[in-house]
């Protein structure tokens, strides 16, 4: 039986939650719906790591976040960047989760009370197939699944990964200490969030 097919008027009418947040963040990445698939990927050392745990922390702001370090674990680096960006300030809506199978994560967002955006990092590490992170996203449509990719090349690693980013409403790159959005929600194209301000000074001085 084939699926309903929507007018013009029907699609008007949808309404969306949107992030409503401030200019540094939708100048370079809109104000996308809650519950919208997030891509980020970025090569080695350029600030991707603290671009995510900041992004973390101010989406705490719109619900709880989970966040799924499979990559970095419980590190030092891992634990050094929670103190730096002063994580205990959202410490009743940030929780981070190591090593929970993709079937455990599916029992944490039926519970009440879930989660509401949800960080993988990294969609490689975690090893989940793009059909598995196509069904969590349908399964749980009104939560917001953020991956986090890394690179060969300058482009996500792996076949699944490059079918993802497809998928994702909003695609960010990060590069230099800058994120640039690639997808669908670019609120003024050219325009960037500025990861570390340091960063970019020694790049833009050859330092």
């Amino acid at each position: 039986m084939a699926g309903r097919a929507y007018s013009p008027k029907d699609i008007e009418r949808k309404r969306y939650d949107r992030l409503e947040w401030e200019d540094e963040w939708s100048e370079p990445f809109g104000s996308p719906a809650a519950n919208e698939m997030w891509f980020i990927s970025g090569p080695s050392a350029s600030g991707k790591s603290s671009f995510v745990m900041q992004l973390a922390k101010r989406l705490c702001a719109f619900g709880p976040v989970l966040y799924l370090s499979y990559e970095e674990q419980i590190s030092q680096s891992f634990q050094e960047r929670i103190e730096r960006f002063k994580m205990n300030e959202v410490q009743g809506r940030f929780r981070v989760a190591t090593d929970d199978t993709y079937d455990e994560i599916v029992a944490r967002l039926e519970k009440q009370k879930s989660p509401h955006f949800v960080i993988i990092d990294s969609f490689q590490v975690a090893e989940w197939t793009y059909k598995q992170a196509k069904e969590l996203k349908e399964r749980f449509p009104g939560k917001s699944f953020i991956y986090i990719s890394q690179e060969y090349k300058g482009q996500p690693s792996g076949k699944s990964a490059n079918r993802l980013r497809y998928l994702a409403g909003v695609k960010i790159r990060v590069t230099g200490y800058k994120a640039y959005c690639m997808g669908r929600f670019t609120g003024d194209p050219g325009s960037f969030y500025t990861v570390w301000e340091e960063g970019i000074i020694k790049i833009d001085n050859n330092i």
